[in-house]
Parts: C-alpha cells; sequence; structure tokens
C-alpha cells in the first residue's frame, strides 16, 4: 500500500500545488491593478498634455505682445533721443546764427 515517506510527500506535492495556485492568483490580481494604473496614469497624462497645449496658445500670444511692447517702447526711446539730439543741433545752429 502507501508508504509513509510516499505520504508525507504526496501531502507536500498537494501543499506546494495549492500555495502555487494561491500565488498564481494574486500575481493575476496584481497584474490587473497594475494595468488599471497604467491606464489612469496614461489618461492624466493626456490631461495634462491637452492642458499644456491649451495655455502654450495664450503665452506665447502674450510673448509676442510682450516683445512688441518692448519692440516699440525701443523705437519710441530711438526717436526720443533722435528727437532731443536734433533739438540740441538746432538750439546750436540757433546760438550761431545770432553771433
Amino acid at each position: 500500500m502507501i508508504d509513509s515517506v510516499q505520504l508525507v510527500l504526496l501531502f507536500v506535492i498537494v501543499v506546494l500545488t495549492v500555495l502555487l495556485v494561491i500565488l498564481g492568483v494574486q500575481v493575476f490580481y496584481i497584474l490587473r491593478e497594475l494595468r488599471n494604473t497604467i491606464k489612469k496614469t496614461n489618461k492624466v497624462l493626456d490631461t495634462a498634455n491637452s492642458i499644456t497645449e491649451n495655455i502654450d496658445g495664450p503665452l506665447s500670444m502674450i510673448s509676442s505682445l510682450a516683445l512688441g511692447v518692448k519692440g516699440s517702447s525701443l523705437l519710441t526711446i530711438a526717436r526720443f533721443v533722435k528727437s532731443l539730439i536734433g533739438r540740441d543741433r538746432d538750439s546750436d545752429d540757433r546760438r550761431h546764427y545770432r553771433e
């Protein structure tokens, strides 16, 4: 019949099989949760990408507006300086005529 060693081996095999099945089910659940987490992360990244694209347009407009204002203010300053230099030359020319 069944020897005691064979009985112990059969018991160990059954216990290990049950433990491996339980471990396999747990790994399946972990991988499923990991997949759901990756899907949620992907949705968050897509949302962040769309937000940055929506913000990019107005920021580039503000940047170009600021550069335009800066350029026009530099142009205005240059005209002002030119007009001051022109006035100084006019006043110098008037002094020479008076003398």
